[in-house]
């Protein structure tokens, strides 16, 4: 069996934790990794790793890669050049698995940032959904509802078949009254996203109800890597793979997921699923409180003290603090549009960005200047990049660092600086032992991470 990690995300709806360069399936909730790690280590089961395809924009690309590389390097990304929604994302991953194997495997497709922790129980449904894939159908997994939820699509059935039930029809997200009626029919479910099928049936699919997709995947080329030719991926249109096929195909079969499942699409879904204290309160990093109940409060960074409040979020990061009624916490969104209209880098990025080669955390700027500090790993390096925008000076707090300046080799020691000017080829690097860490102020009138010209990159971002 073949997998697809869908992992797009716009880190709106768990913002300030999440951010669009940093979205939701990249965040850690526990010990265990990252909804996307546990959704790798979860597909390890009927996959081999190189068999997983993890299909994200390729901005997300190295931090995709970066987590997945600590389970396992043999894990598959293709990059998108633009979103273009789920259909044209699953249609060039089937693309890629028809360029480089032969077998009509049955393929799973799963979200990345979906939580599910009783893993037999999914590998049940998993079992149960592949003899209906194999007998040709594309197979859902629907979670039965326990209470009328507006957020969910709902997916009707009906007959039965072997091991599950024929679909009648999808339907939108409901009003409640239509959502309770929907529930006490016995005859919906919720529409988790995860689904399953033979590679040929899924592709002659897309050839009937979406050719504008179809006719466009014999010009994918990844014979040389895994990413998409942006010239081809702009011809694709924008749709969902439920508008695109689930919603036309009469070849749709639902099994009933016997696991949990969360979607995590608010901060009141993280309150409820993690631990309470004697309180009812979820309280995460440097916070005190008193006479708090029923509340989830998160510091990443600072002391939060919070005193005499019920039902109420409450999260502070390096560069924001949002707070909310816990029953309202779906509206989170509505402030990270308004923050995006003003273009605020608190909805792009943390102040602290993780690399394949370390991280580095934006100190301050102001007109015309920016400083970071820049750790790099024993045994990493930075690309062999330019600037047409700026020039840079590296101060060595820790280590010694490896520069590449202009085909010249130095090294810069600690309490040493170096200067880059605007266009040099250059490269941060550290063959040695010890950690690096320099504090680098950039200097022109265009400071941004979309200025970088890379030459060579150990990590395939050229």
């Amino acid at each position: 069996m073949k997998s697809i990690i869908l992992a797009g995300g716009s880190g709106s709806r768990l913002w300030p934790l999440s951010r669009a360069e940093y979205p939701k399936q990249l965040l850690k909730f526990d010990d265990k990794g990252s909804l996307l790690q546990k959704t790798f280590k979860r597909l390890c089961t009927y996959s081999k790793p190189s068999d997983i395809v993890t299909v994200t924009n390729i901005k997300h690309y190295s931090n995709i890669k970066l987590q997945l590389n600590n389970i396992d390097k043999s894990n598959i990304v293709i990059g998108e050049p633009l979103g273009k929604n789920t259909a044209p994302a699953i249609a060039a991953t089937l693309e890629y698995f028809k360029q480089n194997s032969k077998e009509d495997d049955v393929v799973l497709i799963v979200p990345a940032d979906h939580l599910v922790n009783d893993v037999e129980g999914f590998n049940r449904t998993v079992a149960e959904g592949k003899i209906l894939a194999e007998q040709g159908y594309i197979v859902t997994f629907g979670i039965k509802p326990n209470y009328p939820e507006t957020g969910y699509g709902y997916i009707k059935t009906e007959k039965e078949l072997s091991t599950g039930y024929k679909v009648e029809k999808f339907v939108e997200k409901p009003n409640f009254d239509t959502a309770k009626k929907y529930v006490e029919s016995g005859a919906y479910y919720w529409n988790g996203g995860i689904f399953m099928g033979k590679m040929s049936t899924l592709l002659a699919e897309f050839q009937k109800y979406t050719p504008e997709i179809f006719s466009i995947l014999n010009q994918l080329d990844f014979s040389n890597n895994n990413q998409i030719d942006y010239s081809v991926y702009e011809k694709m249109p924008s749709i969902s793979v439920d508008y695109a096929i689930m919603e036309k195909s009469d070849k749709i079969a639902l099994v009933e997921l016997q696991s949990d499942w969360n979607d995590l699409g608010s901060w009141q879904s993280i309150y409820n699923v993690k631990t309470k204290d004697e309180n009812g309160n979820v309280l995460t990093g440097k916070v005190v409180v008193d006479n708090v109940k029923n509340s989830l409060i998160y510091s990443q960074k600072e002391i939060v003290a919070v005193s005499g409040l019920e039902d109420v979020i409450l999260v502070e990061t390096e560069d924001a603090i949002m707070a909310c009624k816990l029953d309202e916490s779906q509206n989170v969104k509505h402030l990270y549009e308004k923050l995006k209209a003003k273009d605020s880098d608190t909805t792009k990025l943390h102040k602290t960005v993780f690399r394949p080669w370390g991280y580095y955390t934006c100190m301050n700027s102001g007109e015309g200047y920016l400083t970071k500090t820049i750790c790099v790993m024993p045994k990493q390096k930075l690309s062999i990049q330019s600037h047409n925008h700026r020039s840079e000076h590296w101060v060595v707090l820790e280590g010694t660092a490896l520069v590449l300046k202009d085909g010249k080799e130095y090294n810069v020691y600690q309490g040493d600086s170096i200067e880059i000017p605007v266009g040099c080829k250059h490269s941060l690097q550290n063959p040695y032992e010890n950690e690096l860490k320099i504090i680098e102020v950039q200097k022109g009138d265009y400071l941004s991470e979309d200025d970088i010209i890379r030459y060579e990159d150990c990590y395939g971002r050229v």
